[in-house]
């Protein structure tokens, strides 16, 4: 009876042990060890050693990792098209909208120390939201607008689900009262400045209504700064970047790396060759400027590695690095819908407190398993974490704005997916 016991209880640890989260990466002895097949997964490089070969991009790096065994780690092309500068798997790149992601996470730990509720009204902590009103009509010629009261207060919940009526491009964009800087800033802009003049906007739709892409995030940025006492880079360094051993992630890059950056090309439609991106605000604002704007929506810059293990560590259910950042409830509840029947696209996926949620009717995902998670930024990265699989995939370019921006995010997930044992 006893062998029985101590037998069952050898198996349980063992079953218990194999399925605890990784929180180290290690690299996998062969595709095969993480379930992957070799032959099959020479497509992905084959593919994006094309891509590049084309003039179709720049460069590509990638991160692929199953049960926290790596299977594909690799840089293809230049970082520099004109100096012929190959491309390290460190070198840091622009993720602009996947810095969304890892403010929410910021705030979230604020959640769990009982700083706020998801359903307070954002005024309670930013005062410029009080009273909020709806946008009507406008009229560009003649310089007006109407506007009425909005049916409810914007919620901290709204925020965190684009579900506030805040978007990026807004009707009265062209008033200097409501000039916002979208994702960076060469100026000697302030976080806190700059969300006031948010506040100050209509609202394109009533809080709760409908799904809004916008500015949400940067208003997030500055609750968490308002909450932890802290500049958004010092929250952002303690709360998440610094535990996970996120080290090449920033607003600002200190001297000794900008030379890490990779450049930022353009590429408007599929005839047209590659070429140097115009806005210099976009290419060099982590270099350049007074470098005191930190947007939590868009300004931060990073490594496929470095992102990984926050993707590593939302997989994990909240752990990684041996730390545990948020609870494995909290993230539960952070990958739940929170937008009800409206949808992020066309696409038919959802979205929670932070991330958008792949569904069964997604047309995007593809291959990508109902309930995984992810996003993606505008200068064309994206990472996508699939817990029916135990598989973070990463790829990042900077190409901004790019014909092949779709084609080269949906066909690398093709690429992996397909060797997948």
């Amino acid at each position: 009876m006893f062998k029985c016991l101590l037998l069952g209880f050898l198996l349980t640890a063992q079953v218990a042990f194999a399925q605890s989260p990784a929180q180290t990466f290690t690299t996998a002895k062969s595709p095969a060890d993480a379930g992957f097949s070799a032959d099959r997964l020479k497509r992905l490089d084959n593919y994006l050693q094309d891509f590049v070969d084309k003039g179709l991009a720049p460069n590509a790096v990638t991160f692929v990792a199953r049960n926290g065994k790596i299977v594909h780690y690799k840089a293809f092309g230049y970082s520099n098209l004109e100096k012929k500068t190959p491309l390290k798997r460190d070198d840091i790149y622009r993720i602009a909208s996947q810095s969304k992601a890892v403010v929410t996470v910021a705030l979230m730990t604020l959640f769990e120390e009982e700083k706020f509720l998801l359903d307070d009204p954002i005024s309670k902590y930013i005062p410029a939201f009080k009273n909020p009103r709806v946008l009507v009509s406008s009229d560009k010629e003649k310089g007006t607008y109407e506007t009425r009261p909005a049916k409810r207060d914007i919620t901290v919940r709204h925020l965190l689900s684009h579900n506030a009526g805040i978007p990026y491009e807004h009707p009265l964009d062209q008033r200097p009262e409501f000039k916002v800087p979208f994702f960076n800033s060469l100026q000697p802009d302030k976080l806190e400045e700059v969300v006031n003049r948010i506040a100050a906007r209509p609202l394109t739709k009533d809080p709760g209504e409908e799904f809004v892409y916008g500015l949400n995030t940067d208003i997030i940025g500055r609750l968490v700064e308002i909450l932890s006492g802290k500049p958004l880079d010092v929250a952002l360094r303690e709360r998440v970047l610094e535990p996970i051993g996120m080290n090449d992630t920033y607003f600002y890059l200190p001297a000794s790396k900008a030379s890490r950056l990779v450049e930022l090309y353009s590429k408007s439609n599929a005839e047209k060759p590659l070429s140097l991106h115009e806005n210099n605000s976009y290419r060099s604002f982590a270099v350049e400027g007074a470098k005191t704007y930190f947007s939590g929506g868009a300004g931060l810059v990073s490594t496929v590695e470095d992102y990984a293990k926050f993707c590593q560590m939302m997989l994990n259910g909240g752990t990684f690095n041996n730390k545990r950042i948020l609870g494995r409830k909290t993230v539960e509840m952070m990958l739940r819908n929170q937008i009800g029947e409206s949808k992020t696209s066309a696409y038919n996926d959802k979205f929670g407190l932070g991330f958008q949620l792949v569904t069964p009717e997604s047309s995007y995902g593809d291959e990508t398993s109902p309930g995984s998670f992810g996003w993606g930024g505008m200068y064309c990265s994206e990472y996508t974490i699939d817990p029916k699989e135990n598989l973070v995939l990463l790829i990042f370019t900077n190409v901004q704005p790019y014909a092949h921006s779709t084609e080269f995010r949906r066909k690398f997930k093709v690429a992996v997916y397909q060797a997948l044992e």
